[in-house]
């Protein structure tokens, strides 16, 4: 299920479903989860049905139960627009996760850092632990290992005859290593690797490194 990497002589587990676990921190890293898009689609009379605002949710509640982290850090995108009826479901798995939980800022959280403080999150632009940078937006930066988001990975794989596959991935370069959205109702981006790339597809419930 989930696939051990080796980065900088650390130890990190990804999983399926998007996120990383530094297993020496014990620290869950899970990025673009854009909490609140449903609604906001739906306000503007989009047909999204109502029960897709609780499946980020039931999602998240998977990964942390599996890993039982000490720490929670969103690598930005957590929340998608302003203050929308979603928000309430936010601080309620927040007051239930015994994890503490922190934000580093993507371009999409533009909700008040005193509404994250609220409730226990503080908000960072960016975190430096150990040799390795967390950030939203890619960036490589001497002497420092970056994990970051804000792309929704993928890559584009070419089966038998014209079957082409469009994936979800985790996009490792030797200076960074960007995650897969999280949330449900996000799009991709398909990205074209270098032969020193190292792209790890999510495919049903697993990790394939192509």
């Amino acid at each position: 299920m989930t696939l051990p990497i080796e980065i900088k002589n650390q130890q990190f587990l990804l999983h399926p479903l998007g996120g990383i676990f530094w297993e020496e921190k014990s620290l869950l890293l899970i990025s673009d989860v854009h909490l609140g898009k449903v609604a906001h689609f739906r306000k503007f009379g989009a047909a999204v049905p109502r029960k897709a605002l609780h499946k980020n949710y039931l999602l998240l509640d998977e990964i942390v139960e599996h890993f039982n982290p000490f720490q929670i850090c969103f690598l930005g995108d957590l929340f998608h627009s302003s203050l929308n009826k979603e928000w309430e479901l936010f601080e309620n798995w927040v007051a239930k996760i015994p994890s503490e939980i922190i934000l580093v800022s993507g371009n999409h959280d533009i909700i008040s850092p005193h509404k994250f403080e609220q409730i226990g999150v503080p908000i960072f632009q960016e975190l430096i632990l150990e040799n390795f940078l967390l950030t939203h937006h890619p960036e490589e930066r001497e002497g420092l290992f970056t994990f970051c988001g804000h792309i929704h990975p993928a890559v584009r794989l070419q089966g038998f005859g014209r079957q082409k596959l469009r994936l979800p991935c985790f996009f490792k370069t030797n200076a960074q290593l960007i995650l897969p959205a999280f949330g449900e109702f996000t799009g991709t981006h398909v990205l074209q690797p270098k032969k020193e790339d190292e792209v790890f597809a999510i495919v049903e419930n697993e990790i394939v490194k192509v």
